[in-house]
Parts: C-alpha cells; structure tokens; sequence
C-alpha cells in the first residue's frame, strides 16, 4: 500500500480530521490525531453548543467508501421537505428532490462520538488536551505543551475556522487568507418530546420559520426533541443587541414566532442561558506547503445555510483517497496532491458562495409566492426532462455535480425562471404546455 507504515499526523479530531484518518489508516498510514479539547465521549452532552447537521449526498458517498455510512444513517432523521411555518402559523410544504429523496439531521457531537470510535477501531490514534503550539514546516514537526517534538512523514491541519496549522502557515509564508464574519450570529433553542418521545410537530422535515432578515430553523432529533436555530442580526432594531431581558425576549416571540412559544415551554430561560456565536467564512489562497496540508473548514469554512461544510469537508476526504488511489510512490502523492488541492479550490469558493445565497432564501424567498410557484415549474420540468434540468438544489445535495459547475448551471437556469416567471397568468398557466416549451426554447 501506498502509505503504509507512513507516519501521519493530523490537528483537530471533529468530522473531517476522523473521517480523513479512518481513510488515511485503510492505507496502511500510522495516524496520531491531537486535539487541543478534552475528550467529548467523557463528557455530557452539553446543550445550545452546535446547530445539528443536515448529512447529504455528498458526505454519505464518503462515508460509504470507507463502509460506514449504515453506522452513522442509522443514528439520523430523514428530512424529505421544507415547512414553512407563517407569522399566523400557516404551513406551507416544499420537497426537496423527488419522493424517495431526503437530507438526514444528525447531532454533530453524536456523530463525531461515532467517528471517532470507529477512527480508533481502524488503530487510529487519539490523544486529547493536546495543543498545538508551534509548527516546523521544513521537518514535518509539531511542538506540543508538555511533550517533545514530534516529527512526521505528513501533516494535515483539520483544526477547524481558528486553524493553527493555517495561521502559522500564513505567517511563514505570506499566504493570502480572508476572515469574514457576517452580520448575524446564531443562538441555539430546543423543543422538547411529546408524550412517550413522540415529536410534537412533522419529524419528516426541516421546519423554517422565515421573517426577512432573520429566521428560525427545527431540525428532528431521534429522541423526538428539535434541535431549532435562531438566526439574528447582532445589532439593529431587529437584532440580539436588542433583545436584553426576559420580556423583549416573549414580546418579540410573541409577534414573530408566536406558534414556537407553545412549543418551547421554557424558552426565555434557554435563550439566555444557551450561547451566542457568531458565523463566518475561511478562505486560504494556499492549501499545501512542503507536508503539510489543510483540509475542511481550516480552509473553507463556510457559514451553513446550505448545509454543505460537513459535506463539503467529507468530499475532501473521499476526493483526496481518489487522488491517492492514482499515486505510484509516496514521492508522487505530494504532487498530486498539490494538483487535486488547487482544483478543490475552485469548488470550495462555489460552495461558500452557494451558501451565502441560500441565506437570502431560506430567510426571504421561502415566504414567496412568487419563489415557491417557480419551484414547482422547476420540479416539474425536470421530472418530465432530468437530462436537461436538475434543480440547482438537487445538483448540490442530491448529486455529485462539482460545486462550481453547479453554480454555473443555477446561474443559467434562474436567468431562463427569471423569464418565464414574466408570462402573463402564470400562476394559471404554470402546468401548461406553453410554459413548457417556453423552457425548451430558451435552452
């Protein structure tokens, strides 16, 4: 094998650096992982901390190719739709691909429980409380509080947004990265089970609240809890700046999200004492430099509105193992590594781009009509001609259509939608043959 008995250390034990190593030790690779946290197996699970994941194409295809995506699938929920939930509370429901197609929530710390156990399984080495302090980039060596150097065949710097690995390789060599925080942050809320676990609202679903600026999003939890995420300008009149005390808190609810009230008994008590975080994007010009490598959100962290960071991270693993698998020597893999590094670049900026737009949907266009009467001309175009329309939804979540292809594609047929939107009495005609061929002839 390519790496076998090859030394290879990789920063950060959160998805990417676990999947990356369960790849990396089917190899052959002796992989030691060093993360700076204590060991989340030992710990409670501890509330309001992350916004539940939405696995989908992508990430399952990564995790099939190293056999364990019926382990992970198996602690999921199946999401088929949207629910739009009004400010009067009336519902309105959106597939998400064809029947039979479904994004899965899962919790981030069960399912970074679960790669872990099955990284140690695979004799991937684990060792928390293990801050990386320094970086020798010429001799593939890391330095470490209280122990000796270490020195590697291979590094890959899976750390996360705040990156060491990226920082001390910007520093060394001037790369270029961006930082970019946006004007909202997040707080995370829970609605708690029914009677006897069951779930209160459709389990089936991934439930959005939009109001034009902000939104709230449910995600399913097995237990028959919601994981929700409140997303909220930080300053402004509509903002969590403003929300001070327990009143703003049920007066704004009140208004905005009056339904959720009756399902989140105590919510003004988890909205204080749940924690603010803020989201943002990572952008490295540079991903490789002599061994060392960066990988997932440590040089592409993405803010989640389309729910593609984990998947996007996962398809890094499963594209490199390709890359890999075209290698003849280790001397090689550098090298093409560097080449399959560059080309990712393309896609990761795509992505991020994608979900910046996707932002705008969920909060705004979801509640539109106009949005919603498009969507069903899309789908039913494509169902009666898939070789020449996929929905831009379907290509990211459903296929594995290159992100900036993707892009692309989505560019051109919202152009074609803009048009045919225009036609008189489409709202009445939408189903008709006429529009249909107007479709046609555009393309």
């Amino acid at each position: 094998m390519l790496l076998k008995d090859k030394k290879i250390a990789i920063i950060g034990a959160g998805l990417v650096g676990s999947l990356l190593s369960i790849y990396l030790a089917k190899k052959g690779a002796k992989v030691s992982i060093f993360e700076r946290r204590n060991d989340m197996r030992d710990e409670d699970g501890s509330a309001g901390r992350s916004i539940n994941l939405a696995l989908s194409n992508r990430g399952i295809k990564s995790l099939k190719e190293v056999g364990i995506d019926k382990e992970v699938l198996k602690n999921t929920m199946p999401m088929f739709r949207r629910i739009m939930h009004s400010v009067e509370g009336d519902l309105t429901n959106q597939d998400y691909g064809k029947k039979d197609q479904a994004i899965f929530s899962v919790g981030r710390r069960d399912l970074n429980c679960i790669l872990m156990n099955l990284a140690e399984k695979k004799g991937v080495e684990i060792f928390f409380s293990q801050k990386c302090l320094d970086i020798d980039f010429d001799s593939t060596t890391l330095y470490f509080e209280n122990k000796k150097p270490l020195n590697y065949d291979f590094i890959f710097g899976a750390d996360g947004a705040g990156s060491i690995v990226r920082k001390k390789m910007k520093n060394k060599y001037s790369i270029k990265t961006e930082e970019r925080f946006i004007d909202c942050g997040y707080k995370e809320l829970t609605i708690p089970a029914g009677i006897n676990g069951k779930h209160i609202i459709s389990k089936d679903a991934l439930h959005i609240w939009p109001r034009g600026s902000y939104m709230i999003i449910a995600l399913p939890n097995p237990d028959g809890t919601f994981t929700c995420t409140l997303f909220f300008p930080m300053k402004g009149d509509n903002s969590f700046n403003n929300l001070k005390n327990t009143k703003d808190v049920l007066d704004f609810f009140n208004t905005n999200f009056h339904d959720l009230l009756k399902l989140i008994p105590d919510l003004s008590e988890q909205y204080f004492s749940n924690p603010l975080s803020s989201l943002g994007l990572v952008r490295s010009e540079t991903w490789l430099k002599n061994n060392i490598a960066l990988i997932g959100d440590s040089c592409h962290a993405t803010v989640p509105f389309y729910g593609q960071g984990m998947n996007c991270g996962f398809e890094d693993c499963y594209l490199l193992n390709k890359s890999i698998n075209d290698c003849n020597s280790f001397d090689k893999f550098k090298s093409t590594l560097n080449s399959f590094l560059k080309e990712r670049k393309e896609d990761t900026d795509a992505m991020q781009d994608l979900s910046l737009y996707n932002f705008i949907v969920m909060r705004d266009k979801t509640a539109d009509k106009n949005f919603l009467l498009q969507k069903k001309i899309e789908a039913k175009f494509s169902e009666k001609y898939p070789s020449k329309w996929i929905p831009l939804y379907s290509m990211v979540s459903f296929s594995d259509i290159k992100y900036s292809d993707a892009l692309k594609i989505g560019e051109k047929q919202n152009s074609i939608m803009k048009k045919v939107m225009k036609t008189p009495n489409i709202d009445t005609q939408w189903a008709s043959e006429k529009v249909e061929e107007l479709i046609l002839s555009y393309l």
